[in-house]
């Protein structure tokens, strides 16, 4: 903007002695003129007329306006990528020298021997020193320990991961109490938020929606031919973190880790997805980095239509491979849970969070001293976990003889509006309206400490994604009402929410606040807590709801069964299964869940009730006489050849 300068010095301005009669008027007219400009002037000396304008939102529209390559195209047609050639791999038995070295599965690092070194010709290429797999192991836990962070933590492992499959395995399998929650929650929540940044190798299949034509093509480029399971999300709705887009691939590949670690499926039998759909946040929106689509997420019909074109790729590509749903936000997964229920797939925040959450609360009820009559549970979270949760363990009491309206009423939902009832006013999503209340008798109870009152539970479950709900009021509240029923009745408490920064509660706040009487679970590893009551120290262990305990096992059952699809019966046999597998030690110290050192024991087990279920409920396509042989031998054998099908990796 252009400016001017008004001298107002009086040797400029022009005075009636110095002008004719004539002239005066005219000069009086420009000394007005000129005052008024001079005044003027002085306004506008301090004025900045850039001062009200947001320099910082103009700034950052403009940046954001750069990125946005999408920006006024319209896209009703989607071109088929045609590729006009094979990918020619070398066989095993023909690679050498770096070919050997720099494939994951194939590297042994310094442990090849003498004879594998000349045979491979890698003479030269590795240091000359001859390790053990422990060494190594090692060598990588003294490398893990050194790292600041728990983020950095996992950079290391996954570096360890994509150079040496073996070793990362070896290293997961033997030390997965200290490595499951860099490998999976709570640090994989860290790394879903910042996998756009730390990006430095592809690690899944990345499919675009801008590619949705292109999907069997894009299948068929995974390197590894036939695998048995995929974890897939959209990344709509990450653990407790939201919508992360295509940086929410992070929990496909965690959680896969967690299949091969805890249950032994072959790695290269996995395969990690995401589906790009665009993101509704805007960081990653406005984030330079971003690796995903730079545009908003489609509409929900959008995205059946797009999950409708990858279910029938899969079908036509990998027919034989299972498809685990993850993350994806509530509606869609109860959506597509129903919608491809005859295909072979399950949803694991709804069945296997259920499930895992049935196996506690079954041990749970058994240590509680309360009579299932007197059961009540309140549910703190309304979302697909909870309601998956409320549903798997409403099968417990059907199972037990009551009817399902009997079983139903023992379930008090509550969300942000408070408890759900049919009355409250609101339109109810359909997920919910199974567990609405029509007993209030037209009272809203919009807290919950208003719901506890109220229904006086013997339970409260929790699934909200917010720190700190549960607070000692609540607790406190919870235990009350079950120690009104009589003397040696314990409180159920499962806040189950991951990461650990928005569980619900922690477990030293729980033992405080019940006396160390409660029957604890939660989502997120806890440490064990020591508390002094009068002369007596009592130590407490935490139980951790981890879904690690069904998924994997679930997942291998249904693969060694080649079932045609996951049943329900299954699913709940998987809980019931892992209710039974606590030993002696686990007993006595009080546990409702196996020590995570012993998850991979509990996956078989898991694995071997899941495929009796399927042959029980007709999918299981494993020939008759494999079978008739272990219905004459029974477990021994079944267990036996289970063993001999998983994953251990040793030299």
């Amino acid at each position: 903007m252009a400016s001017y300068n008004y001298s107002t010095t009086s040797s400029e301005l022009s005075t009636p002695r110095s002008s004719s009669p004539a002239s005066v008027n005219s000069r009086s007219s420009s000394t007005t003129i000129s005052k008024r400009m001079s005044l003027s002037g002085r306004r506008m000396s301090g004025f900045n007329p850039m001062q009200s304008v947001d320099t910082s939102a103009l700034e950052a529209q403009m940046k954001m306006a750069a990125l946005d390559g999408l920006r006024g195209y319209s896209q009703d047609h989607y071109a088929v990528v045609k590729q006009y050639r094979t990918t020619d791999y070398v066989p095993k038995n023909q690679a050498g020298g770096y070919q050997v070295i720099r494939e994951p599965a194939w590297n042994k690092g310094t442990s090849f021997s003498p004879d594998e070194r000349i045979s491979k010709n890698l003479t030269g290429l590795i240091p000359h020193v001859l390790e053990s797999l422990e060494t190594q192991c090692m060598r990588a836990m003294r490398m893990i320990n050194s790292r600041g962070t728990n983020v950095d933590k996992y950079l290391y492992l996954s570096s360890l991961k994509a150079n040496n499959t073996d070793l990362f395995y070896r290293l997961l399998i033997d030390n997965v109490e200290q490595l499951m929650p860099l490998v999976y929650t709570p640090t994989i929540g860290d790394v879903c938020l910042q996998y756009s940044t730390l990006y430095t190798r592809p690690e899944a299949l990345y499919i675009s929606i801008k590619q949705r034509k292109s999907i069997p093509t894009i299948l068929r480029n995974w390197p590894y031919p036939n695998p048995s399971i995929c974890v897939v999300t959209d990344g709509s709705r990450i653990l407790g973190l939201g919508d992360l887009g295509v940086n929410g691939v992070g929990i496909s590949i965690g959680k896969l880790a967690l299949y091969t670690g805890a249950a032994g499926i072959h790695p290269e039998q996995t395969l990690p997805i995401v589906l790009d759909c665009g993101t509704a946040n805007e960081s990653n929106l406005r984030d330079p980095l971003y690796l995903g689509l730079r545009q908003k997420r489609v509409s929900s019909d959008v995205a059946l239509e797009f999950m409708d074109e990858f279910m029938a790729a899969v079908k036509e590509v990998y027919p034989d491979m299972l498809v685990q749903f993850e993350d994806f936000e509530t509606e869609k997964a109860f959506q597509y849970l129903e919608r491809y229920k005859k295909e072979k797939c399950f949803n694991d925040d709804i069945q296997g969070t259920g499930a895992v959450v049935l196996a506690g609360y079954i041990g749970a009820v058994n240590l509680s001293g309360v009579p299932i009559e007197d059961q009540k549970l309140v549910f703190m979270g309304a979302g697909s976990a909870g309601v998956g949760v409320a549903k798997q363990v409403m099968e417990y009491y059907t199972r037990r003889g009551l009817s399902e309206q009997a079983a139903r009423d023992k379930f008090y939902l509550v969300d942000t509006k408070g408890l759900v009832t049919r009355d409250r006013g609101d339109k109810l999503a359909a997920h919910k309206q199974i567990f609405a209340r029509t007993d209030n008798n037209g009272h809203q109870f919009h807290s919950l400490e208003e719901v506890i009152e109220y229904v006086k539970p013997t339970a409260l479950i929790g699934l909200t994604a917010t720190f700190g709900v549960f607070t000692e009021s609540v607790v406190r509240a919870l235990k009350s009402s079950v120690d009104a029923g009589g003397l040696g009745r314990r409180p159920i408490l499962f806040p189950l929410s991951n990461p650990l920064t928005k569980a619900e509660c922690t477990f030293e706040q729980a033992i405080t606040w019940t006396e160390g009487s409660v029957i604890f679970a939660s989502g997120s590893p806890f440490s064990p807590f020591t508390m002094k009551s009068g002369d007596m120290i009592n130590t407490f262990y935490p139980n951790q709801g981890n879904n690690v305990y069904v998924f994997p096992g679930l997942g291998l059952g249904a693969i060694l069964a080649k079932a045609s699809r996951v049943t329900d019966a299954m699913v709940y046999t998987s809980a019931d299964a892992l209710s039974g597998c606590l030993n002696r030690e686990e007993i006595k110290m009080g546990l409702i869940y196996p020590k995570i050192e012993r998850v991979r024991d509990a996956s078989v087990v898991v694995a071997r009730e899941v495929m009796k279920a399927a042959r029980r409920e007709g999918v299981s396509m494993l020939p008759e006489e494999t079978w008739v042989e272990w219905e004459e031998w029974g477990d021994v054998a079944l267990t036996a050849w289970i063993k001999k099908q998983v994953y251990d990796p040793k030299w």
